[in-house]
């Protein structure tokens, strides 16, 4: 079963077994492998998804998706863990700093960025960079916009951190998930990140 299809379910099926609606937070923190898996760790997380979000392009690709942000749709419980408290740690696991891409990746679909569907998740948001802007004391360069419509990735971008299948690499052939762990040390993201935000980072 595709995994878009799980996480859907995932949304929808605490309606019916009588526990709070599960929601759903959008982010765009550069490239959408490393959020993904960072955020399926999450306590209260049934699920993350890697998409395209913020343009206008109908349909976008990996190929194609000028104008949109590399995002991923965070499934949660929210009598886990509250909107406000994933965007916390969202924060804290970018460089916030950085307006011109993430890390090693560069360009406007790299940007970070809060996409909020509501007033109530604008107010959180809103009060999350205000509070990461007081700990760091520095001006915040990630902006809290208006979602648009998320577009789910190709399946072979879900889950690319855990998957068995080998690509060739700068330093060889490799799985998968084991080229994944080589691009994210190479690209510094942990290690911008602890440089930021220090015994504050996420994921610890």
């Amino acid at each position: 079963m595709p995994k878009w299809v799980l996480v859907a379910l995932a949304a929808i099926l605490p309606a019916f077994v009588g526990s709070a609606r599960a929601e759903t937070a959008i982010v765009a923190g550069g490239c959408f492998w490393c959020v993904e898996a960072d955020f399926e760790k999450v306590k209260g997380v049934s699920g993350v998804v890697s998409g395209y979000t913020g343009g206008t392009l109908q349909n976008p690709t990996y190929r194609n998706h000028a104008g949109h942000y590399e995002a991923v749709e965070i499934t949660f419980d929210p009598k886990v863990i509250a909107y406000g408290d994933l965007i916390a740690l969202f924060l804290r696991s970018v460089d916030v700093l950085d307006a011109g891409g993430q890390f090693c990746d560069r360009g406007d679909a790299y940007r970070t960025a809060i996409f909020v569907q509501d007033a109530a998740q604008r107010k959180a948001a809103e009060a999350a960079v205000a509070e990461a802007e007081a700990v760091l004391g520095r001006k915040i360069v990630t902006p809290v916009l208006d979602a648009k419509r998320f577009w789910i990735a190709e399946d072979y971008h879900q889950d690319y951190y855990k998957g068995t299948d080998i690509v060739l690499t700068r330093a060889g052939p490799k799985s998968q998930a084991n080229a994944y762990k080589f691009y994210r040390k190479a690209c510094g993201r942990d290690a911008r990140v602890r440089e930021l935000w220090g015994a504050r980072a996420f994921p610890r």
